[in-house]
């Protein structure tokens, strides 16, 4: 058994068919062919079900499955660290966030990170908190930014609190104040045409939870929108929202007011696999993060401060 051959597995069980897993491999199919038979021989089992309409996974390929992506994700790390070692100024960082921090820490992150290190390759998968920890879990990420909860507390993962985040309620900065106080109730806010999120965001688990809890049925006039949909709408007037007091900065159009007691808060957190050690990049990263999030912290209070007055 050796690295390509579980390249190829992995390319094979992603796609379900051996040409498109090749022309993903460069091989030709008769080699990668060749990889997966000589891996089921050496493993002493079949991990496909080869048919006409695409392969699938056996029991014996669902249980190598994960191990051969973390198999190949610590040779990756491993590459990675002695080329580090080696003094060359070259390495990745493969960073997850959520779409809410994708349109602000993230952009100032990175453009930190890239104007210290410009010769470090950055990827970003940018989904939900429960996609980004499979993501992290599988090896195809080295950090991600998340909104803690339950899910987090695995074993398999260390998780570390950035910063605790106000949510607030936004409106047109072109349109009359929702309210003519310094805050606004959940129940007020219920009855003001609302624009809600997307089902996958972690944000919209977070509102529907306390309408509920307070018995409240919020009146939706447009639902599954992403985030910056969300704040353009709002802008532009068709009803209000309920978002990170973060994502306010540089948003001149919107108007912020803050929820009477008790008020909802999110918990920003940096998440990394447990089991594997970080490399000198991902340790920068990290600590790029650490300072980063201080300082938007900072300015997102200012923000608030401005677009409520």
């Amino acid at each position: 058994m050796n690295l390509e051959q579980l390249r190829s597995f992995v390319e094979v069980a992603r796609f379900g068919n051996f040409t498109r897993a090749a022309e993903e491999l460069y091989l030709s199919q008769p080699s990668l062919s060749r990889q997966i038979a000589a891996l089921e021989q050496s493993l002493g089992a079949e991990l496909f079900h080869r048919a006409r309409g695409g392969s699938t996974l056996t029991a014996a390929g669902e249980s190598l499955l994960p191990l051969a992506r973390r198999m190949l994700a610590d040779a990756e790390s491993v590459r990675r660290e002695l080329a580090e070692l080696a003094g060359l100024e070259r390495g990745r960082v493969r960073l997850g966030a959520t779409p809410t921090l994708c349109i602000s820490l993230v952009a100032e992150v990175l453009s930190a990170f890239h104007a210290e290190h410009p010769g470090i390759e950055l990827h970003l998968s940018e989904q939900g908190s429960r996609g980004l920890l499979d993501e992290l879990g599988s090896g195809e990420l080295d950090l991600a930014l998340i909104v803690t909860s339950d899910a987090t507390t695995a074993e398999r993962f260390t998780v570390t609190p950035l910063l605790v985040e106000e949510l607030v309620v936004v409106s047109s900065a072109a349109a009359a104040p929702v309210t003519d106080g310094p805050s606004i109730s959940l129940a007020q806010v219920a009855r003001l045409p609302q624009i809600v999120f997307s089902s996958t965001y972690d944000l919209r688990s977070t509102t529907d939870a306390a309408f509920r809890a307070a018995g409240l049925t919020p009146e939706v006039v447009l639902e599954g929108a992403e985030m910056d949909a969300v704040l353009r709408f709002a802008e532009r007037g068709l009803g209000v929202a309920i978002v990170p007091a973060m994502v306010l900065i540089d948003r001149p159009g919107l108007r912020a007011v803050r929820l009477e007691a008790p008020t909802l808060e999110r918990t920003i957190s940096l998440a990394r696999p447990a089991d594997v050690a970080p490399t000198a990049a991902v340790d920068v990263m990290q600590r790029t993060i650490a300072e980063t999030a201080t300082a938007f912290a900072g300015r997102a209070g200012e923000t608030m401060r401005v677009a409520g007055g």
